[in-house]
C-alpha cells in the first residue's frame, strides 16, 4: 500500500474543532494551516494515495459532474487534457478558456472558471514542465495524463467564478487541487475569499511516495467563496529557475469546485 495521509476537519464555530481520521493512516500532525479559518468550514487533504481523499471531496461538493451550463448543484472538474496542442507548452494560454460566453463554443468550454496571475502567463504542459525547468523529469507528474498546468513567471495566481458559459459574477461553496510534487512544508496554499474578506488560507501536505501528489480541498457551506489565491510551491516555474535546494517548485493538475452560482 502507497504511504499516504488523510485528514478531514470539520470546524462548526471558533474554536471547536473536530478531527476525523478516516484511514489508519490518518495523521492529525499534518504540516499546520497557515491561517484557520473562523468561519464554518470542511477541510480535505491528503498525499501519496490520494483516490480516497478526493472520493470524499467530490461527494462534499456534490455527486453530480455537470459537463453542460444551466446546473443549479452539483460539481465542476478540470483537468486540462481537452486543452488542444496550440495552446499547449506555451506562455500564452487564456485565462478564460473554460469560460466561454461564446454561444458556439463547446459546453466543455463553459466551466464557469477563470485563471489570472501577476506572472509572465498561464501554462499547460504534456512535457510536465521539463522543458522549462531542466532535471524535473522524475518529480513532476501528471495525475490525469497527460497534461499538467501552472503559472510562470510567479509561483501565485488566483481563481475567480462565472455562471458557466456567461459573463456573470458567481460563487462556490468549495474548492480544492491536485498538487505535484510539493515538497516543503506551509509552501503551497490554498486562500479563500468572500468579496475582499480573507475565509482562511489551509497549507497542503508534503509529498509521501515516488508519484508526488498532494491534495488540498475546502469547503464552507455558509459562505460564498468568489476567489481563490493560490500560492504553488516557493518558487515561480521558470527557465530561470536555478535548481536552489531552498526553493520547492509545485505544478498543478486536476481542480474541483462546486457549481458557481450567480451572485
Amino acid at each position: 500500500m502507497k504511504s499516504q495521509t488523510f485528514v478531514m476537519k470539520t470546524v462548526k464555530n471558533v474554536g471547536v474543532l473536530a478531527c476525523i481520521a478516516l484511514m489508519s493512516a490518518c495523521n492529525s500532525s499534518n504540516e499546520p494551516e497557515v491561517l484557520t479559518p473562523s468561519v464554518n468550514f470542511t477541510e480535505v487533504k491528503g498525499s501519496g494515495d490520494i483516490s480516497s481523499q478526493l472520493a470524499s471531496f467530490r461527494t462534499l461538493l456534490g455527486s453530480q459532474l455537470n459537463t453542460t451550463p444551466g446546473q443549479t448543484g452539483g460539481r465542476r472538474e478540470i483537468n486540462w487534457d481537452a486543452v488542444p496542442d496550440n495552446q499547449t507548452n506555451t506562455n500564452t494560454f487564456p485565462g478564460d478558456f473554460f469560460n466561454s460566453t461564446d454561444p458556439a463554443a463547446a459546453a466543455g468550454r463553459k466551466r464557469g472558471a477563470i485563471f489570472t496571475t501577476h506572472g509572465s502567463g498561464l501554462r499547460i504542459s504534456d512535457k510536465n514542465f521539463s522543458d522549462l525547468v531542466s532535471g524535473y523529469d522524475d518529480q513532476f507528474n501528471a495525475f490525469s495524463p497527460a497534461r499538467t498546468f501552472a503559472a510562470v513567471g510567479s509561483n501565485k495566481m488566483d481563481v475567480t467564478f462565472k455562471v458557466p458559459g456567461t459573463d456573470k459574477n458567481a460563487f462556490v461553496k468549495g474548492f480544492g487541487v491536485v498538487l505535484s510534487d510539493v515538497d516543503k512544508a506551509n509552501s503551497t496554499t490554498l486562500e479563500y475569499f468572500e468579496g475582499d474578506k480573507s475565509l482562511g488560507k489551509l497549507s497542503a501536505p508534503t509529498r509521501k511516495d515516488d508519484q508526488g501528489f498532494s491534495f488540498l480541498g475546502a469547503v464552507f457551506p455558509d459562505s460564498k467563496i468568489t476567489k481563490v489565491t493560490i500560492t504553488a510551491g516557493s518558487a515561480a516555474i521558470s527557465k530561470k529557475y536555478n535548481g536552489s535546494s531552498e526553493s520547492d517548485l509545485v505544478i498543478m493538475d486536476d481542480f474541483l469546485y462546486s457549481e458557481p452560482i450567480e451572485e
